[in-house]
């Protein structure tokens, strides 16, 4: 643990000098350090605020023997095939497609909205118009966002756009983000979009996985490598005056790295109430998705992720929750045009200190999959190399 000098002091003989410091031991910096000492034989200092490393792909043993993962549901997928070999050398894989359902009109049905979700909730002879409708018009094994399907003149189409906004799309979205779904950007709303086809995955990636030993052991493994050091319970404000680095890898929050000089970017929390069930299984899916009913979005059960055996179970209650400054975690960007016009102004700030780059979803301000920021961590290594 590095002791923190007093402000002022100057840099010299007192100071620890690295060469490559990583402020974040999550995914992103887990790549990137990962790639220096590999690749470049340089030395990396790792740090982290927090108790553990992972950051928010973070999983445990609950004391049931059920592994948890503490801050959300995280299944990895790709088409890339290049990323998926990437991880595939610090960990196995437990092939895992994830199938979530949702309770709308007391009926719980898959997500993203498809044709079978269709036939479940619209009489025969109206679920055959509306799906012929839909072939007709985007073929077959299409994803269509939610807010393209509302701008259709067709009046069967119409209805059917305004039904899965209304019960699907809206309270969900309110609830998730704070703000309706014309208030956010159009390729956040397009994650999950109505399906016209009858896959029940919620992805369609070609590779679809959880590491079979855990997230954390597979980021240990990236961190396993004698020029990395890792320092954890040590923000950054606390090392930045008692260490010299060449350069600087931040995937904190970019407006606090600055102070919120140009004012506060919004983000979104969660809260994670975790319990433990004395029934076998407590739902019918990993994942069941509330979108009009109480104040939580949805409900994870943990033990489907590795097909865990236990005569209990473990479920997490996902409450979203205003991002407020000292009290919780950053988990999403609210990405729209308003909050891209100031992160630009972060972007502008950052490119006046040489040697030091902002990636990850904080530092970078996207919503990005895992996969993405897997992408994203290693072009930011071919940057630098």
């Amino acid at each position: 643990m590095i002791s923190p000098a007093a402000n002022g002091g100057h840099k010299g003989e007192f100071m620890e000098k690295v060469k490559n410091l990583v402020v974040g031991a999550g995914l992103s910096g887990a790549v990137l350090a990962e790639r220096i000492a590999s690749q470049l034989q340089e030395p990396v200092l790792v740090i982290d605020r927090r108790e553990h490393i992972a950051g928010n792909i973070y999983d445990s043993k609950h004391s049931s023997g059920i592994t948890v993962h503490r801050y959300g549901p995280h299944i990895f997928h790709t088409n890339k095939k290049e990323i998926w070999d990437y991880l595939s050398r610090f960990t196995s894989w437990h092939y895992f497609f994830l199938k979530t359902r949702a309770w709308v009109d007391n009926i719980s049905v898959p997500i993203p909205f498809n044709l079978n979700t269709l036939h479940m909730v619209f009489p025969a002879f109206l679920a055959d118009r509306l799906e012929t409708k839909l072939v007709d018009t985007y073929g077959y094994n299409v994803k269509v966002p939610i807010m393209k399907l509302r701008q259709q003149k067709d009046a069967d189409l119409q209805f059917l756009a305004q039904y899965v906004y209304d019960k699907i799309f809206e309270k969900y979205t309110m609830k998730q983000w704070g703000i309706s779904p014309e208030d956010i950007d159009p390729e956040v709303m397009a994650r999950v979009p109505v399906f016209v086809g009858r896959d029940d995955g919620y992805f369609q990636d070609k590779y679809q996985a959880i590491p079979a030993q855990g997230y954390t052991r597979m980021v240990e493994n990236m961190l396993r490598n004698p020029l990395i050091t890792v320092r954890l319970k040590t923000p950054f404000d606390k090392v930045k005056e008692v260490v010299e680095y060449q350069r600087l890898f931040y995937t904190g929050p970019i407006d606090e790295f600055f102070d919120y000089k140009f004012g506060e970017l919004p983000y979104r929390s969660l809260r994670f109430d975790i319990e433990q069930k004395n029934t076998e299984y407590y739902q019918q899916s990993a994942v069941t998705n509330y979108p009009n009913n109480f104040d939580f979005t949805r409900i994870c059960e943990h033990k489907y992720f590795l097909d865990e055996k236990a005569a209990n179970t473990v479920i997490s209650v996902e409450f979203p929750q205003p991002f407020k400054r000292g009290e919780n975690e950053p988990y999403y960007p609210i990405a729209n045009a308003q909050t891209a016009a100031l992160y630009g102004k972060y972007v502008q700030e950052a490119q006046k200190l040489p040697g030091t780059y902002f990636f990850g979803r904080l530092g970078g301000y996207k919503y990005y999959n895992m996969d993405q920021a897997v992408s994203a961590a290693l072009a930011l290594f071919e940057e630098i190399k």
